[in-house]
Protein backbone atom coordinates (compact mmCIF):
# COMPACT_ATOMS: atom_id res chain seq x y z
CA UNK A 1 0.00 0.00 0.00
CA UNK A 2 1.08 3.85 -0.58
CA UNK A 3 1.71 5.74 2.65
CA UNK A 4 -0.27 8.50 1.36
CA UNK A 5 -3.27 7.18 0.37
CA UNK A 6 -3.94 3.71 2.81
CA UNK A 7 -7.33 4.56 5.06
CA UNK A 8 -7.33 3.26 8.52
CA UNK A 9 -8.63 -0.44 9.15
CA UNK A 10 -11.65 0.40 11.39
CA UNK A 11 -10.18 -2.63 13.20
CA UNK A 12 -13.13 -2.78 15.79
CA UNK A 13 -12.47 0.91 17.24
CA UNK A 14 -15.24 2.89 15.15
CA UNK A 15 -12.20 4.97 13.44
CA UNK A 16 -13.21 6.87 10.67
CA UNK A 17 -11.17 5.73 7.03
CA UNK A 18 -8.24 8.57 6.90
CA UNK A 19 -4.55 8.57 5.45
CA UNK A 20 -2.22 6.99 7.24
CA UNK A 21 0.89 9.25 7.89
CA UNK A 22 4.35 7.30 7.67
CA UNK A 23 6.08 6.59 10.54
CA UNK A 24 8.46 9.72 11.05
CA UNK A 25 10.37 8.28 14.23
CA UNK A 26 11.73 5.02 14.20
CA UNK A 27 12.58 3.40 18.08
CA UNK A 28 14.57 0.79 17.81
CA UNK A 29 15.41 -1.15 21.14
CA UNK A 30 17.84 -3.32 20.16
CA UNK A 31 18.16 -5.38 23.69
CA UNK A 32 16.80 -5.14 27.14
CA UNK A 33 20.39 -6.11 28.74
CA UNK A 34 21.94 -3.38 30.65
CA UNK A 35 24.51 -3.00 33.26
CA UNK A 36 22.36 -0.54 35.03
CA UNK A 37 18.94 -1.74 37.79
CA UNK A 38 17.83 1.96 37.86
CA UNK A 39 14.28 1.89 40.02
CA UNK A 40 12.44 4.07 36.77
CA UNK A 41 13.47 1.25 34.01
CA UNK A 42 10.83 1.68 30.89
CA UNK A 43 11.66 -1.97 30.16
CA UNK A 44 9.06 -4.28 31.00
CA UNK A 45 9.25 -5.46 34.40
CA UNK A 46 9.58 -9.40 32.65
CA UNK A 47 11.70 -7.98 30.52
CA UNK A 48 13.94 -11.27 30.80
CA UNK A 49 11.27 -13.49 29.32
CA UNK A 50 12.31 -11.48 26.02
CA UNK A 51 15.44 -13.88 24.89
CA UNK A 52 15.11 -13.99 21.30
CA UNK A 53 16.62 -11.23 20.12
CA UNK A 54 16.63 -9.96 16.54
CA UNK A 55 20.31 -10.43 14.85
CA UNK A 56 22.06 -8.26 12.66
CA UNK A 57 20.30 -9.56 9.46
CA UNK A 58 16.95 -8.93 10.69
CA UNK A 59 17.31 -5.73 12.15
CA UNK A 60 19.13 -4.45 9.37
CA UNK A 61 15.60 -5.62 7.17
CA UNK A 62 13.88 -3.56 9.95
CA UNK A 63 15.91 -0.29 8.79
CA UNK A 64 15.45 -1.11 5.36
CA UNK A 65 11.77 -1.32 4.91
CA UNK A 66 11.30 1.27 7.97
CA UNK A 67 13.26 3.47 5.90
CA UNK A 68 10.87 2.54 2.77
CA UNK A 69 7.77 3.87 5.00
CA UNK A 70 9.33 6.98 5.53
CA UNK A 71 10.83 6.94 8.52
CA UNK A 72 13.79 9.90 8.77
CA UNK A 73 15.04 9.72 12.35
CA UNK A 74 16.35 6.71 14.52
CA UNK A 75 16.56 5.68 17.93
CA UNK A 76 19.17 3.24 18.99
CA UNK A 77 18.01 2.08 22.61
CA UNK A 78 17.56 -0.60 24.79
CA UNK A 79 18.43 -1.52 28.04
CA UNK A 80 21.68 -0.02 26.92
CA UNK A 81 22.26 -0.68 22.59
CA UNK A 82 26.05 -0.05 23.51
CA UNK A 83 25.96 -4.07 24.71
CA UNK A 84 25.35 -5.00 21.14
CA UNK A 85 29.06 -5.91 19.59
CA UNK A 86 26.98 -4.83 15.94
CA UNK A 87 26.01 -1.61 16.54
CA UNK A 88 28.37 0.35 14.10
CA UNK A 89 27.11 -1.87 11.30
CA UNK A 90 23.64 -1.45 12.83
CA UNK A 91 24.38 2.09 12.85
CA UNK A 92 26.83 1.94 9.52
CA UNK A 93 23.60 0.39 7.46
CA UNK A 94 21.50 2.94 8.86
CA UNK A 95 23.64 6.00 7.80
CA UNK A 96 23.56 4.28 3.81
CA UNK A 97 19.51 4.46 4.51
CA UNK A 98 19.73 8.22 4.81
CA UNK A 99 18.40 7.87 8.52
CA UNK A 100 19.37 10.53 11.45
CA UNK A 101 20.82 8.17 13.76
CA UNK A 102 20.90 8.83 17.75
CA UNK A 103 22.28 6.59 20.23
CA UNK A 104 20.60 6.98 23.72
CA UNK A 105 23.02 5.42 26.12
CA UNK A 106 24.48 5.10 29.72
CA UNK A 107 27.29 5.56 28.69
CA UNK A 108 28.19 1.91 29.63
CA UNK A 109 30.06 -0.23 27.10
CA UNK A 110 31.30 3.06 25.21
CA UNK A 111 34.58 4.47 25.36
CA UNK A 112 36.61 6.66 23.19
CA UNK A 113 37.77 4.40 20.61
CA UNK A 114 34.23 2.99 20.37
CA UNK A 115 32.80 6.65 20.21
CA UNK A 116 35.52 7.36 17.00
CA UNK A 117 34.46 4.34 15.71
CA UNK A 118 30.25 4.83 15.86
CA UNK A 119 31.39 8.31 14.18
CA UNK A 120 33.13 6.67 11.40
CA UNK A 121 29.86 4.33 10.85
CA UNK A 122 28.01 7.66 10.50
CA UNK A 123 25.89 8.10 13.71
CA UNK A 124 24.90 11.60 13.97
CA UNK A 125 23.87 11.98 17.87
CA UNK A 126 24.71 10.60 20.92
CA UNK A 127 22.54 11.33 24.13
CA UNK A 128 24.30 10.21 27.40
CA UNK A 129 21.84 9.35 30.21
CA UNK A 130 22.80 10.27 34.85
CA UNK A 131 20.98 9.23 37.07
CA UNK A 132 22.21 12.56 39.18
CA UNK A 133 24.54 15.47 39.20
CA UNK A 134 27.00 13.46 41.76
CA UNK A 135 28.65 9.67 42.13
CA UNK A 136 27.64 9.09 45.20
CA UNK A 137 23.92 9.39 44.48
CA UNK A 138 24.21 8.60 40.97
CA UNK A 139 26.05 5.08 41.65
CA UNK A 140 23.26 4.50 44.44
CA UNK A 141 20.43 5.02 41.61
CA UNK A 142 22.07 2.99 38.82
CA UNK A 143 23.16 0.41 40.89
CA UNK A 144 26.89 0.51 40.07
CA UNK A 145 29.62 2.15 39.82
CA UNK A 146 29.14 4.41 36.42
CA UNK A 147 29.26 8.44 37.33
CA UNK A 148 32.87 8.25 36.62
CA UNK A 149 32.60 6.61 33.45
CA UNK A 150 29.31 8.70 32.25
CA UNK A 151 32.18 11.42 32.54
CA UNK A 152 34.69 10.21 30.56
CA UNK A 153 32.15 9.13 27.65
CA UNK A 154 30.29 12.37 27.48
CA UNK A 155 33.89 13.89 27.28
CA UNK A 156 34.90 11.85 24.45
CA UNK A 157 31.39 12.42 22.99
CA UNK A 158 32.49 15.75 22.97
CA UNK A 159 35.69 15.25 21.38
CA UNK A 160 34.64 13.28 18.73
CA UNK A 161 32.57 16.17 17.17
CA UNK A 162 29.22 14.81 18.37
CA UNK A 163 26.25 17.38 19.87
CA UNK A 164 26.73 17.38 23.32
CA UNK A 165 23.13 16.18 24.96
CA UNK A 166 23.10 14.99 28.54
CA UNK A 167 19.58 13.90 29.79
CA UNK A 168 18.48 13.57 33.72
CA UNK A 169 15.61 11.85 34.58
CA UNK A 170 13.95 13.80 37.45
CA UNK A 171 12.06 11.75 40.33
CA UNK A 172 11.78 12.50 44.02
CA UNK A 173 15.16 12.14 44.41
CA UNK A 174 17.17 13.99 42.67
CA UNK A 175 14.64 16.86 41.82
CA UNK A 176 16.48 19.32 44.47
CA UNK A 177 19.80 18.39 42.25
CA UNK A 178 18.46 20.71 39.10
CA UNK A 179 21.46 23.50 39.80
CA UNK A 180 24.10 20.80 40.07
CA UNK A 181 22.84 18.88 36.70
CA UNK A 182 23.14 22.46 34.80
CA UNK A 183 26.27 23.22 36.20
CA UNK A 184 27.72 19.88 34.99
CA UNK A 185 26.25 19.84 31.84
CA UNK A 186 27.80 23.48 31.59
CA UNK A 187 30.95 22.23 32.64
CA UNK A 188 30.63 19.33 30.03
CA UNK A 189 29.91 22.00 27.30
CA UNK A 190 26.73 20.82 26.67
CA UNK A 191 24.85 21.48 23.58
CA UNK A 192 21.42 20.20 24.94
CA UNK A 193 20.10 19.22 28.16
CA UNK A 194 17.04 17.15 28.70
CA UNK A 195 15.69 16.95 32.12
CA UNK A 196 13.32 14.27 31.80
CA UNK A 197 10.37 13.75 34.00
CA UNK A 198 9.88 10.37 35.18
CA UNK A 199 7.25 8.30 33.26
CA UNK A 200 5.01 5.98 35.63
CA UNK A 201 4.97 2.65 33.64
CA UNK A 202 7.39 -0.78 34.46
CA UNK A 203 9.66 0.03 37.20
CA UNK A 204 8.55 3.35 37.86
CA UNK A 205 5.04 2.69 38.21
CA UNK A 206 6.08 -0.31 40.80
CA UNK A 207 8.04 2.63 42.51
CA UNK A 208 5.76 5.25 42.23
CA UNK A 209 5.21 6.12 45.58
CA UNK A 210 9.62 6.62 46.47
CA UNK A 211 9.43 8.47 42.98
CA UNK A 212 6.94 10.82 42.74
CA UNK A 213 7.92 14.37 43.80
CA UNK A 214 5.93 16.71 46.08
CA UNK A 215 4.30 19.72 44.66
CA UNK A 216 6.87 21.75 46.94
CA UNK A 217 9.49 20.42 44.71
CA UNK A 218 8.33 21.00 41.49
CA UNK A 219 7.62 24.36 42.74
CA UNK A 220 11.23 24.24 43.61
CA UNK A 221 12.47 23.14 40.49
CA UNK A 222 10.78 25.70 38.25
CA UNK A 223 12.20 28.21 40.16
CA UNK A 224 15.91 26.74 39.83
CA UNK A 225 15.43 26.31 35.49
CA UNK A 226 14.13 29.55 35.17
CA UNK A 227 16.96 30.77 37.86
CA UNK A 228 19.58 29.09 35.69
CA UNK A 229 18.10 30.28 32.60
CA UNK A 230 17.68 34.41 33.41
CA UNK A 231 21.99 34.01 34.59
CA UNK A 232 22.96 31.53 31.61
CA UNK A 233 24.32 33.40 28.40
CA UNK A 234 25.27 30.29 26.48
CA UNK A 235 24.20 28.65 23.55
CA UNK A 236 23.24 25.20 25.62
CA UNK A 237 19.19 24.56 25.04
CA UNK A 238 17.76 23.40 28.24
CA UNK A 239 14.36 21.25 27.79
CA UNK A 240 12.02 20.73 31.06
CA UNK A 241 8.78 19.73 31.20
CA UNK A 242 6.61 19.41 34.62
CA UNK A 243 5.32 15.97 34.97
CA UNK A 244 1.37 15.67 33.87
CA UNK A 245 0.26 14.03 37.13
CA UNK A 246 1.02 17.40 38.27
CA UNK A 247 -0.34 19.28 35.40
CA UNK A 248 -4.06 18.52 35.17
CA UNK A 249 -3.51 18.28 31.29
CA UNK A 250 -2.87 14.94 29.27
CA UNK A 251 0.71 14.33 26.91
CA UNK A 252 0.29 13.91 23.46
CA UNK A 253 1.96 10.83 23.99
CA UNK A 254 3.79 9.50 21.12
CA UNK A 255 2.42 12.55 19.23
CA UNK A 256 -0.52 10.11 18.88
CA UNK A 257 -1.68 6.49 19.03
CA UNK A 258 0.29 4.77 15.93
CA UNK A 259 0.34 8.37 14.16
CA UNK A 260 4.14 9.28 13.98
CA UNK A 261 6.22 6.75 16.23
CA UNK A 262 6.80 3.36 15.67
CA UNK A 263 8.67 0.95 18.52
CA UNK A 264 10.49 -2.48 17.25
CA UNK A 265 11.34 -4.44 20.48
CA UNK A 266 14.13 -6.41 20.73
CA UNK A 267 12.34 -9.43 20.14
CA UNK A 268 10.75 -7.90 17.00
CA UNK A 269 7.52 -6.95 18.13
CA UNK A 270 5.98 -3.96 16.36
CA UNK A 271 4.54 -1.37 19.26
CA UNK A 272 3.10 2.03 19.10
CA UNK A 273 4.87 3.08 22.00
CA UNK A 274 7.22 1.56 24.00
CA UNK A 275 4.97 1.01 26.59
CA UNK A 276 2.36 -0.62 24.94
CA UNK A 277 3.17 -4.48 25.92
CA UNK A 278 1.22 -3.48 28.83
CA UNK A 279 -2.22 -3.50 27.46
CA UNK A 280 -3.85 -6.75 27.43
CA UNK A 281 -6.74 -6.81 24.69
CA UNK A 282 -3.96 -6.31 22.19
CA UNK A 283 -2.00 -8.70 20.13
CA UNK A 284 1.04 -6.69 18.84
CA UNK A 285 2.49 -8.29 15.64
CA UNK A 286 5.78 -9.42 14.95
CA UNK A 287 8.11 -8.05 12.46
CA UNK A 288 9.40 -12.08 11.87
CA UNK A 289 6.10 -12.72 10.55
CA UNK A 290 4.63 -9.47 8.68
CA UNK A 291 6.25 -6.54 6.85
CA UNK A 292 6.26 -3.70 8.66
CA UNK A 293 3.35 -2.14 5.49
CA UNK A 294 1.50 -4.34 6.46
CA UNK A 295 1.96 -3.71 10.52
CA UNK A 296 1.29 0.24 10.19
CA UNK A 297 -1.46 0.45 7.75
CA UNK A 298 -3.19 -2.89 8.52
CA UNK A 299 -2.69 -4.52 12.17
CA UNK A 300 -5.55 -4.10 14.52
CA UNK A 301 -3.71 -3.10 17.56
CA UNK A 302 -1.94 -0.12 15.50
CA UNK A 303 -5.67 1.00 14.41
CA UNK A 304 -7.48 0.71 17.62
CA UNK A 305 -6.91 4.30 19.04
CA UNK A 306 -5.77 6.07 15.69
CA UNK A 307 -7.20 9.04 15.50
CA UNK A 308 -10.20 10.06 17.46
CA UNK A 309 -13.72 8.12 16.57
CA UNK A 310 -12.55 5.29 19.49
CA UNK A 311 -13.16 8.09 22.38
CA UNK A 312 -15.72 8.28 24.63
CA UNK A 313 -16.76 11.09 26.82
CA UNK A 314 -15.18 13.84 27.63
CA UNK A 315 -12.41 13.00 25.19
CA UNK A 316 -15.10 12.67 21.98
CA UNK A 317 -16.48 16.22 23.06
CA UNK A 318 -12.99 18.07 24.22
CA UNK A 319 -11.70 20.63 21.44
CA UNK A 320 -8.52 19.62 22.31
CA UNK A 321 -9.26 15.80 20.89
CA UNK A 322 -6.59 16.84 17.73
CA UNK A 323 -4.28 17.58 20.01
CA UNK A 324 -3.57 15.44 22.81
CA UNK A 325 -5.54 12.19 21.53
CA UNK A 326 -6.95 11.89 24.91
CA UNK A 327 -3.48 11.25 26.49
CA UNK A 328 -1.84 8.11 26.93
CA UNK A 329 -3.61 4.58 26.24
CA UNK A 330 -1.56 2.73 28.98
CA UNK A 331 -1.74 5.00 31.73
CA UNK A 332 -5.22 5.00 31.10
CA UNK A 333 -5.47 1.16 31.47
CA UNK A 334 -2.73 0.80 34.30
CA UNK A 335 -5.07 3.75 36.40
CA UNK A 336 -8.53 3.14 35.40
CA UNK A 337 -8.67 -0.21 34.28
CA UNK A 338 -9.71 0.98 30.36
CA UNK A 339 -7.51 1.77 27.90
CA UNK A 340 -10.31 3.78 26.23
CA UNK A 341 -11.38 5.87 29.17
CA UNK A 342 -9.73 9.47 29.51
CA UNK A 343 -5.92 9.88 30.73
CA UNK A 344 -6.24 10.14 34.28
CA UNK A 345 -3.75 12.89 34.34
CA UNK A 346 -6.38 15.13 32.98
CA UNK A 347 -8.67 16.36 35.37
CA UNK A 348 -11.81 16.20 33.58
CA UNK A 349 -11.22 12.42 33.48
CA UNK A 350 -13.67 11.02 36.22
CA UNK A 351 -10.09 8.65 37.66
CA UNK A 352 -7.98 11.60 38.05
CA UNK A 353 -8.60 11.09 42.00
CA UNK A 354 -6.66 8.14 41.71
CA UNK A 355 -3.73 10.77 40.37
CA UNK A 356 -4.68 13.06 43.17
CA UNK A 357 -4.42 10.09 45.12
CA UNK A 358 -1.13 8.81 44.28
CA UNK A 359 0.67 12.04 44.99
CA UNK A 360 -0.72 12.60 47.97
CA UNK A 361 0.54 9.06 49.25
CA UNK A 362 3.71 9.91 48.13
CA UNK A 363 3.61 12.88 50.24
CA UNK A 364 2.91 11.34 53.11
CA UNK A 365 4.93 7.74 52.57
CA UNK A 366 7.49 8.48 49.89
CA UNK A 367 10.44 9.29 52.04
CA UNK A 368 9.76 6.07 53.69
CA UNK A 369 8.61 4.19 50.60
CA UNK A 370 11.18 1.29 49.81
CA UNK A 371 12.52 1.08 45.90
CA UNK A 372 12.26 -1.82 44.12
CA UNK A 373 15.72 -1.74 41.41
CA UNK A 374 15.71 -3.88 38.35
CA UNK A 375 18.28 -6.18 38.42
CA UNK A 376 19.69 -7.82 35.39
CA UNK A 377 20.40 -11.25 37.14
CA UNK A 378 16.84 -11.47 37.14
CA UNK A 379 16.43 -10.44 40.71
CA UNK A 380 15.03 -7.17 42.73
CA UNK A 381 16.41 -5.67 45.84
CA UNK A 382 14.48 -3.32 47.98
CA UNK A 383 16.21 -0.40 49.38
CA UNK A 384 14.39 2.54 51.42
CA UNK A 385 14.47 5.83 49.30
CA UNK A 386 15.73 7.85 52.67
CA UNK A 387 18.70 5.42 51.84
CA UNK A 388 19.65 7.55 48.83
CA UNK A 389 19.27 10.89 50.80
Amino acid sequence: MNSSTSPVSAAGSNCAERPVPPPLWLLAELTYACPLQCPYCSNPRDYPSVRDELDTAQWIDVLRQARALGAVQLGLSGGEPATRRDLETIVQEARALGFYSNLITSGLGLDARRIEALRAAGLDHIQVSFQAADAVLNDRIAGTRSFEHKLAVARAVKDAGFPMVLCFVLHRLNLHQIPAMLALAEALGGDYVELATTQYYGWALANRTALLPTREQLRQAEIDVAAFRAAYDGPMKIYYVVPDYFEGTPKACMGGWARLHLTIAPDGTALPCHAARVLPDLVFPNVRQQSLAEIWHGAPAFNRYRGTAWMQPPCSTCPKREVDFGGCRCQAYLLAGEATAADPACRLSPHHGRVLEAIDTARREGDAAPLIFRNPRNATREISSADLS
